[in-house]
């Protein structure tokens, strides 16, 4: 009797402890949740336009908004910074990964760095702007917050690099960066409204109206450049479309391809900031190359255009939304193809649709 008793007491004693042990986790594991949820939520909440898409190393998804700050997905939920987190602005221009798996995010009024948690500021020297562009070094290049210039980081400082700026015929133009694209053998070409600026290492060539070749009805407006893997540069417009550079040929491609309104209904337009809508590949926000090598168009208006090298294809990405403007376009590590929509989602080429996918 006395041992069923002991026995009674020994089980009752290891209850006991393992129900305080289990409420004991239980909390831990409440806490961590409650943690989580008032900092992340689980769905993407930008309504302004997807600027800036980037995967990193570590396959976490980065979007840029036009003017929410930036956003981080894990896989599970996102994680917002703005400029109340340390951000230099809200609005997104580039975001890309250095040597050190540290994020370099390009905003309209300065460059941060987010490295184990925190963000950091990096400012340009405007103050001791470089003409000599040869003395300066590293493979970061961002926005700068004045006109004229780019910022480039060597490593430790961020420089302001002076453009041999051309006269501008077109005094609705500036020399304020829209786009940066990189080719194989490190020459940098750099959009701006008014021109296209060239840097192969020593030099820096200027190629506007007049060295473009357009006509006097041809309004140079530039909004994107790609240097593809052929070694073409692609040069997009808001107003005349798309004109391609091929060593020292320069065509309207637009023009080539049908795929180009009158000038003359473009410019009546912009006198009262009243854009009329169009249907062809005219007013182009981005360009970009897949892992096939298509190069693909971002449209303000017509949507989506695959070029395959033979044959230019459009695509509308969703009836359902009020514009079919495109910000950006990047295809991730699992070769996925995404499009960075005007109203804040995003979507996935399934090869045939899109599908939204944040």
């Amino acid at each position: 009797m006395n041992k069923r008793i002991k026995l009674i007491f020994l089980i009752l004693i290891l209850t006991l402890n393992f129900s305080c042990f289990q409420k004991k986790s239980t909390k831990k594991e409440t806490n961590k949740s409650e943690l989580v949820a008032t900092s992340k939520i689980d769905t993407l909440k930008f309504t302004s336009g997807i600027r800036a898409i980037f995967q990193d190393s570590k396959g976490n998804y980065w979007f840029g908004s036009h003017n929410e700050g930036v956003s981080i997905y894990n896989g599970v939920s996102f994680e917002y910074f703005t400029t109340n987190d340390g951000l230099s602005d809200n609005q997104i221009r580039s975001i890309q990964e250095d040597n050190n798996g540290k994020i370099w995010i390009g905003t309209s009024k300065g460059v941060n760095v987010y490295d184990k948690e925190k963000l950091v500021t990096y400012s340009s020297n405007f103050n001791n702007p470089k003409y000599e562009w040869n003395k300066t070094n590293g493979d970061l290049w961002f926005y700068a917050d004045e006109e004229g210039g780019i910022s480039r980081f060597d490593g430790k400082n961020m420089n302001y690099l002076i453009f041999p700026i051309p006269k501008n015929e077109n005094q609705n133009n500036s020399y304020g960066v829209t786009d940066i694209s990189t080719e194989h053998n490190g020459k940098v070409w750099i959009a701006t409204y008014a021109a296209l600026f060239n840097y192969d290492g020593k030099t820096v060539t200027v190629f506007d109206h007049k060295t473009l070749k357009l006509k006097d009805n041809e309004t140079l407006h530039i909004r994107s450049v790609l240097a593809d893997s052929k070694g073409r540069i692609w040069i997009g417009n808001n107003g005349i479309g798309v004109l391609l550079k091929e060593e020292d040929s320069i065509t309207h491609f637009s023009k080539e391809q049908g795929k180009f309104i009158s000038i003359n209904e473009f410019e009546a337009n912009t006198k009262t900031q009243q854009f009329a809508k169009n249907t062809g590949l005219q007013s182009v926000f981005v360009i970009e190359e897949d892992s096939k090598g298509n190069i693909w168009f971002g449209d303000r208006d017509s949507g989506a255009w695959k070029y395959d090298g033979k044959a230019l294809t459009n695509y509308k990405i969703d009836p359902k939304l009020n514009s079919q403007m495109i910000w950006s376009i990047y295809e991730d590590q699992n070769k996925n193809l995404l499009f960075g929509m005007a109203e804040g989602c995003v979507y996935k080429f399934n090869g045939k649709t899109f599908d939204k996918q944040f």
